[in-house]
């Protein structure tokens, strides 16, 4: 039965990702607050999938920021990067590279407001992550990073990447941790199950702590679910 809702799930969601996709164009026109409802009707799609084809809902403690922040979340599945645009409000994500070189979505990404992450770390990609992400703040939408840079399985907790400390340093804005636990539910491998993920939104750490203190906090509040 997992696997039937696994296959229905990504037939529907797949096949109707594409003409959302393909229609971004059209969104474009009307500039940055148009893209983001038509991205959010694409997360509104996988949210309805995933809670009626494959029994996942979604509890929520805690509640986003009134105002721009800087969000940092743990990674487990590719559910929080959809679900997070609704609950949050639509934040300016942090991408790496290669997920805005895929064909038109990559184009659509960054119209929606990435900041493109180079795993190379050079001191010209550094200073153009921290240029794109001051103009996103600048129009008063909050950043959302998934500082451990990758996904990783229920008890991993793998050090933050070093983006992280730069972008909080430029800032200047308190961050939010956000810790969860989809991979029980939504494994790298294997069928989806149903049940029900915990997304928990913690208190704001203040901007301009050292880059230690400010680390330890984040990374342990992001894995507040993981034990």
């Amino acid at each position: 039965m997992a696997w039937l809702r696994t296959w229905t799930f990504a037939i529907l969601f797949y096949g109707l990702s594409v003409p959302i996709v393909l229609l971004t164009p059209l969104s474009a026109l009307f500039g940055r607050r148009a893209m983001i409802a038509h991205a959010h009707g694409w997360a509104r799609l996988h949210r309805l999938l995933t809670r009626y084809v494959l029994g996942i809902q979604v509890r929520v403690e805690g509640e986003p920021a009134s105002g721009p922040v800087f969000y940092a979340a743990k990674h487990q599945a590719m559910f929080e990067t959809l679900e997070l645009q609704l609950i949050l409000g639509g934040p300016a994500m942090v991408l790496k590279r290669e997920l805005t070189r895929i064909p038109f979505w990559g184009w659509a990404a960054l119209r929606y407001g990435a900041i493109v992450a180079d795993r190379e770390a050079s001191a010209a990609a550094l200073r153009s992550m921290m240029r794109d992400a001051r103009a996103l703040t600048a129009e008063g939408r909050s950043i959302l990073i998934y500082p451990e840079g990758t996904r990783v399985e229920p008890g991993e907790q793998p050090p933050l990447q070093s983006g992280f400390a730069g972008l909080y340093r430029t800032l200047g804005l308190p961050v939010v941790p956000i810790a969860l636990d989809a991979g029980r539910l939504w494994p790298k491998s294997g069928p989806k199950r149903p049940g029900v993920v915990t997304i928990r939104i913690g208190a704001p750490i203040p901007p301009g702590l050292p880059r230690q203190q400010v680390e330890a906090a984040v990374h342990a509040a992001i894995n507040a679910l993981d034990g």
